[in-house]
């Protein structure tokens, strides 16, 4: 529903708030007639304000609840730094703050609180009738004293705020199940997808959404897509059943196979318009949910009755706005076997160190927690915080240090620590990429390994024993946990209760311990790193004793500098050599008694020492 206007706003207006009586038509409420940005559909109705005679752009519209007054509200959301048109602008000023999209559907609730909905069929399809939840009639549920979720349950981003503004601030829609559904059971076609990298807990989520919809929805025809996106238009479906994936939690990676990139709208919507597939479950990381709300587009665009649903998956616990991801604890888990390892090879010799490369491409959670959670690492690397090897304060200055006192040390890098700093060493920076657009990475580990032994042969003329372990792909490849199996239960279940209630183009997770429906484009607009002025890292470095590393820009400078010197000596010396090459074989070059060559311009002899000194 929305504010059904006479008017429309003019060509780049920003934000607005508009009150009932502001419109021509007297705020009547409609849930017909639908506006455009350019030549996509944002959603319903149209909103006046005191300019007219342009649709409108490169905005979203929404609609407000009971706020000021009791007034009802019309909010556009638009760029930041455009001010709100009307009166009372104050309560609302907080949505500038946030990316408006296509599909943004915000509410204004009473005292100033913001709920940031996701899509529901209706927007698009305002007259689809309802069902009553099977839900009802399971016995399994329904001795559960409240057990469906209101339409007005909202879940607050902030777990903490201020007394003077509690009740203000984002919220989410909750997850779980509704008294009323969109979907007859037997009229619904799911499929399961799932791309990107593997991850600890990928079988656990197929499962439980087989056997959520077969037990709970009584759905029958659930399929699942081979080989990642491609999949929908090159690949065959299976058949999946409760029994057929009983037992998939018990391993690890997926049985429906997985790729990188191969997403092309077109194709993928058309291959779930032909199979009359009316439910999308797709599993994968940020690029992956880019690629679902991308197909949520389309299928809007096209008018169909086609439920999106995302559950996001990130071994790095990288995803913005959520908890933490599926397979984390796994991962953790799993990190601190190699920990052990390593701790066990250090101690046992003299200078021992033990080097343990973990996963972390452009955040070190996994790396922190892992450390955390040992108590036998000495130095940990993360993205989050650059670090230089030489110099005071250096990463050598300090393993010289820890040596010397405990004669072994652990260290514990993420694979994307250090990378400007690898660049910068080896005069050359790989900007390679892989099928999902991530840039690859060059090998902290082994480059790390080689500088440490260089160093201490040079320096200290003794030899390193040091160890390296990179266990990536074990960690990768392993069945979850039990905390993980049931944290992927949940997940599941929250996706299959959204979308049987109608709603799309969202993504499931929980937001302070409250499993929520998140717009996909929010978890996709940036990534969880580190907090390095939080509380966690400032345990981990009371806990390592671990240098800060302040003066990194300044070794970062001294190396680029050095690193220019040394080429520009390169390239002197190449020439120097052409050219004596070229004096000794050319009639026209002599040599004085000294052997000093000369080259010829015209007459006059150029001693070689003059040429470099031009050069």
């Amino acid at each position: 529903m929305a504010c059904l206007s006479c008017r429309v706003l003019p060509e780049g207006a920003g934000a607005g708030l508009w009150r009932e009586q502001d419109c021509r038509s007297g705020g009547i409420l409609s849930s017909s007639s639908s506006p455009k940005t350019g030549s996509r559909l944002v959603g319903r109705g149209e909103i006046a304000n005191e300019n007219n005679n342009r649709r409108l752009r490169s905005c979203s519209w929404i609609r407000g609840g009971d706020f000021l007054k009791n007034e009802r509200l019309c909010v556009v959301a638009a760029p930041p730094g455009l001010a709100l048109s009307k009166q009372h602008s104050r309560k609302v000023v907080m949505i500038m703050s946030v990316k408006a999209t296509e599909t943004s559907k915000i509410l204004i609730g009473s005292g100033g609180a913001v709920l940031e909905d996701v899509p529901h069929l209706t927007d698009w399809l305002p007259d689809l009738p309802t069902y009553t939840n099977p839900l009802k009639h399971n016995p399994a549920y329904s001795a559960v004293r409240q057990y469906f979720v209101e339409n007005t349950d909202v879940v607050a981003k902030d777990a903490v705020v201020n007394l003077s503004t509690a009740g203000d601030g984002i919220h989410f829609r909750r997850a779980g199940p509704r008294d009323k559904i969109y979907f007859r059971p037997e009229e619904v076609k799911a499929c399961i997808v799932t791309c990107g990298g593997l991850c600890p807990g990928l079988n656990t989520v197929i499962r439980e959404i087989v056997c959520g919809l077969w037990t709970q929805y009584h759905v029958r025809e659930i399929y699942g897509i081979h080989g990642g996106y491609r999949g929908f238009y090159s690949r065959n479906t299976t058949d999946l059943t409760p029994k057929f994936v009983n037992d998939i939690h018990k391993r690890g990676g997926t049985i429906l196979g997985t790729s990188r990139g191969g997403h092309d709208t077109t194709k993928i919507v058309d291959s779930i318009q032909d199979r009359g597939i009316n439910q999308v479950y797709i599993i994968g990381g940020d690029g992956t949910q880019r690629g679902a709300n991308l197909i949520h587009e389309e299928c809007k665009r096209r008018g169909l009755k086609v439920v999106v649903a995302g559950i996001p998956k990130t071994i790095d616990n990288d995803i913005e706005i959520i908890d933490k991801s599926f397979g984390f604890d796994t991962a953790v888990e799993e990190a601190q076997r190699a920990i052990n390892a390593a701790h066990v090879e250090a101690e046992s010799i003299q200078n021992g160190i033990g080097l343990v490369k973990l996963m972390g491409r452009h955040s070190g959670h996994i790396a922190m927690h892992a450390t955390l959670g040992s108590r036998d690492v000495d130095l940990c690397l993360i993205p989050e915080v650059p670090f230089y090897l030489d110099g005071p304060g250096g990463l050598n200055e300090f393993a010289k240090q820890r040596l010397r006192e405990n004669g072994h040390m652990v260290i514990v890098v993420a694979e994307g620590a250090g990378q400007e700093l690898i660049a910068e060493s080896m005069a050359s920076l790989d900007k390679l990429s892989d099928a999902s657009g991530n840039r690859l990475l060059l090998d902290v580990g082994l480059w790390l390994c080689q500088k440490l032994k260089d160093h201490f042969v040079k320096e200290f003329k003794e030899p390193l024993n040091l160890k390296y372990i990179d266990p990536t792909y074990m960690v990768r490849a392993i069945p979850s946990n039990a905390s993980d199996n049931v944290y992927c239960t949940l997940l599941a279940h929250s996706a299959i209760h959204g979308a049987m209630a109608g709603y799309c183009g969202f993504t499931v997770g929980p937001v302070n311990n409250r499993h929520c429906y998140i717009p996909i484009s929010r978890v996709t607009a940036t990534q969880r790193q580190v907090n390095v002025a939080d509380r966690m890292w400032a345990r981990l470095v009371s806990s390592t004793h671990q240098p800060n590393f302040v003066c990194y820009n300044k070794f970062v400078q001294q190396l680029h500098k050095q690193n220019t010197l040394n080429q520009a000596d390169e390239i002197e010396s190449y020439v120097v050599a052409e050219i004596s090459k070229s004096a000794a074989t050319s009639p026209s070059s002599s040599s004085d008694g000294n052997g000093n060559g000369h080259a010829k311009r015209g007459n006059k002899e150029i001693p070689q020492m003059e040429i470099s000194n031009r050069r």
